[in-house]
This record gives C-alpha cells, sequence and structure tokens, in this order.
C-alpha cells in the first residue's frame, strides 16, 4: 500500500515499519489432504454427494421462497378481506347515516306542515273572531246610533219643552212708561220671584238626592 497525499510523515513511517514486519513474518505452508492408504476415493461419489447437497439448499431456498410468497399471498388476502370489511362497514353506515337524515328530514317536514296547519287554523279562528267583533260592533253601533237618535229626539222635546215653558214665564218688562216708584215696586216684585225660583231649585235639588239616595 502507498500513502496518501493527506498523510504525515510520521503516520507514513508507520506505515512502511508494519509493511516490513509482515513482510518478514514466516507465511504458513499449504498441503493437500492426505489419502488413507489402501483406500480408493470415489470422486463420481464426492461429485454425486455436491450435487444432492446442491439440489437440497437449491430446494430449501425455493420452498422457503414458496413459503414466504404463500405467506405473503395469505397476508394479501387478508389485507383484501380486511379493506372490504371496511369497506361494507362503511357502506353500512352511511346508509344508516342517509336513513337517519331522511327520517330527520321527513319529521320536519312533518312539523312544518303541522305548524303551517295550526297557523292556518289560528288564523281562520282569529278572522272569524274578527268578523264576529265586527258584526256585533256593527250592531252595537246601530243600537247606539238608534239610542242616540232616541235621545236626541228626547232632549230636542225636553228643550223644546223648556224653552217653551220660558217663553211663558219671561214676560217683556214694559217699564219704559214706569215711575221710579212703579219701577222700585217692579225690581222687589223681580227679586221676590227670583228667590221664589232659587228656594224651588234648592228644594227640589235636594229632593232629587234623598230619591237618587233611597
Amino acid at each position: 500500500t502507498q500513502p496518501t497525499a493527506t498523510m504525515s510523515d510520521e503516520e507514513t513511517e508507520q506505515v512502511e515499519e508494519q509493511y516490513e514486519e509482515e513482510e518478514e513474518k514466516p507465511r504458513p505452508k499449504l498441503t493437500a489432504p492426505k489419502i488413507p492408504e489402501g483406500e480408493k476415493v470415489d470422486f463420481d461419489d464426492i461429485q454425486k454427494k455436491r450435487q444432492n447437497k446442491d439440489l437440497m439448499e437449491l430446494q430449501a431456498l425455493i420452498d422457503n421462497h414458496f413459503e414466504a410468497r404463500k405467506k405473503e399471498e395469505e397476508e394479501l388476502i387478508a389485507l383484501k378481506e380486511r379493506i372490504e370489511k371496511r369497506r361494507a362497514e362503511r357502506a353500512e353506515q352511511q346508509r344508516i347515516r342517509a336513513e337517519k337524515e331522511r327520517e330527520r328530514q321527513n319529521r320536519l317536514a312533518e312539523e312544518k306542515a303541522r305548524r303551517e296547519e295550526e297557523d292556518a287554523k289560528r288564523r281562520a279562528e282569529d278572522d272569524l273572531k274578527k268578523k264576529k267583533a265586527l258584526s256585533s260592533m256593527g250592531a252595537n253601533y246601530s243600537s247606539y246610533l238608534a239610542k242616540a237618535d232616541q235621545k236626541r229626539g228626547k232632549k230636542q222635546t225636553a228643550r223644546e219643552m223648556k224653552k217653551k215653558i220660558l217663553a211663558e214665564r219671561r214676560k217683556p218688562l214694559n217699564i219704559d212708561h214706569l215711575s221710579d216708584d212703579k219701577l222700585r215696586d217692579k225690581a222687589k216684585e223681580l227679586w221676590d220671584t227670583l228667590y221664589q225660583l232659587e228656594t224651588d231649585k234648592f228644594e227640589f235639588g235636594e229632593k232629587l238626592r234623598r230619591q237618587k239616595y233611597d
């Protein structure tokens, strides 16, 4: 062996010394195996045995190969079976989920239809109540108008009667031609009349109050 360019001088010297020591060591002598005297060597048998051994080793390799191949095929079949099983499980899970989703959608549709039916029924009832209320209000309003007209008629009649009575009671004074003494007498007469009217009004009021109390 030659030292490389990267080795130092000391390393190079060590390698050379080691190489020289190996050259000086005595080498073992190789000798052919001795054949026992008086025995005949059957090279054909040896060759045959060697061939048989090689065939056995080859057969063992072939058997191992086929055994490994069989094991791989079994593992592949098992893997395919697991894949198919998992695929079938996923398909079943998807079918179950789809079935549940359809059931959920059906429930939602039924619930929506029920709510719409209830809303329509409630609106119809509300409309009927409104129509009845309006009809009742119309009847009450008509009755109210009739009563109001009747009251107006009564009030108008009472007002006309009051006006008539007041017109009868309210007489012209005719005081232009009266003297001072007559005017004083007339004023005293009007005062007495007013006093009497106020007294009657008070008595009528008290009588009405007692009647209402009773």
